[in-house]
């Protein structure tokens, strides 16, 4: 259970998904002294996204979508000039109710919004996992690389590292996001896959999901 309220991160292009990692670089000074206080606590820190448009506000506090991912510090360098290179590991989804301003850094009040799988929807999230895995090996073979599924990755686990690591537009992670459920979620990216398969010019990366 996430805390009522924890530091934030906005970003214009990352978006966290529960039970994945991210790498950042922190290299601001207000961001720093907010890794600084998060390993002194629960290491948690929440990722958002910038809305479009952000870019004049961006020294400020500019608006951000409401719901992001909360994660867990699992790796921290300090390197010598003050800067830190992090990994977060995705903890849960949160509704940003509210933000406070008694830091340098953005504060917010946030609502949990955990996602387990209910047991009615395991049996349709297998099925439309091999979906997702056929429309992703069409795609990558395409583009000459080698589709690489780990069998023993959860299935909700692989929904959310593809969400996170295909090379989508920041927008569509996070609608992503914002789906109820990670059959919802998967839902949607096969329809988002299924899009971009019959598109011409598409490009793909395979990357390898841990």
């Amino acid at each position: 259970m996430l805390p009522p309220t924890i530091p934030i991160f906005p970003l214009p292009n990352a978006v966290l998904f529960p039970n994945v990692f991210l790498p950042l670089h922190i290299f601001e000074p207000r961001y720093r002294a907010m890794v600084n206080d998060a390993l002194s606590g629960d290491r948690i820190i929440g990722m958002v996204l910038l809305r479009p448009g952000h870019e004049a506000e961006y020294e400020g506090r500019p608006p951000i979508f409401p719901v992001g991912c909360a994660g867990v510090m699992t790796h921290a360098e300090r390197l010598d000039d003050g800067r830190f290179n992090i990994v977060l590991r995705g903890m849960e989804r949160f509704r940003v109710a509210g933000e406070d301003d008694c830091k340098p850094y953005r504060i917010a009040h946030v609502n949990g919004l955990p996602e387990a799988v209910p047991e009615a929807d395991k049996a349709e999230l297998r099925r439309h996992r091999h979906r997702l895995e056929a429309l992703l090996a069409a795609a990558m073979e395409r583009s000459g690389s080698e589709p690489r599924f780990p069998p023993a990755v959860p299935d909700e686990d692989l929904v959310n590292a593809l969400a996170q690591y295909l090379e989508l537009d920041p927008l569509e992670r996070q609608a992503l996001l914002e789906r109820e459920g990670v059959l919802a979620r998967c839902r949607a990216l096969i329809e988002l896959l299924e899009i971009k398969t019959l598109a011409p010019h598409t490009s793909w990366k395979g990357r390898s999901v841990h």
